[in-house]
């Protein structure tokens, strides 16, 4: 675990090193992700707003975990899953016993945390498949990226900005991602069926 003196800071104040401290675990912070409304603004706000504003995207909450997990002493790591037709979905990810788990915030009930039983990150990243799906339906993962340590941005302040962090979303975008289906498998997929469309979209949020 880490130690907090002023080098272990990051740049938060006392309090919210508590509120992140005080979240314990990565199913702690999952919880307080849960808890919060899904932001469907167009924004790329840093953990310390989403400490603040009580809101985040599926973005905002993959970063905002990998931050809360560094906090814990993890890495604060997170990978993107890329889809076909849809939005990606960014998630934070944390390694216990060497196995994979993730933290994550979504508008859909199954695309949030897993616990850390996966052995690869493409195990991980296909524990995500079949609840993948667009508005019309359609299973649409088809691929995902390296871990991405955050730590790479600490010079440009990315926990604790006042401004929105997109330069964290354009580095997932400029990446390799690592395809999950074979070619010519996506011609077969199903739509999802109607128990499971009506169980992912419990909470769902759209604009007015």
């Amino acid at each position: 675990m880490l130690k907090f003196g002023d080098s272990f800071c990051f740049g938060f104040t006392p309090s919210e090193l508590r509120t992140l401290r005080a979240l314990k675990t990565p199913a702690g912070i999952q919880k307080f992700l849960d808890e919060l409304p899904y932001n469907l603004s167009y924004t790329a706000a840093s953990p310390r707003k989403v400490l603040h504003d009580r809101t985040a995207s599926c973005l905002e909450g993959g970063i905002f975990g990998a931050a809360a997990l560094r906090i814990l002493g993890f890495p604060p790591l997170i990978f993107d899953l890329e889809a076909e037709q849809d939005t990606d979905h960014v998630v934070a990810i944390f390694k216990v016993r060497g196995h994979w788990g993730a933290v994550a915030k979504s508008n859909f009930t199954g695309c949030r945390y897993r616990e850390p039983v996966y052995r690869s990150l493409r195990e991980l990243a296909m524990s995500y498949f079949n609840i993948y799906f667009n508005l019309r339906g359609e299973r649409t993962l088809r691929r995902y990226s390296r871990p991405v340590n955050l730590a790479r941005f600490d010079s440009r302040g990315w926990m604790t900005s006042e401004k929105d962090i997109w330069f964290i979303a354009e580095y997932l975008c400029d990446i390799p991602h690592r395809p999950l289906l074979k070619r010519g498998l996506e011609k077969h997929l199903t739509r999802v069926d109607r128990r499971t469309w009506d169980s992912e979209m419990v909470g769902h949020r759209k604009k007015k």
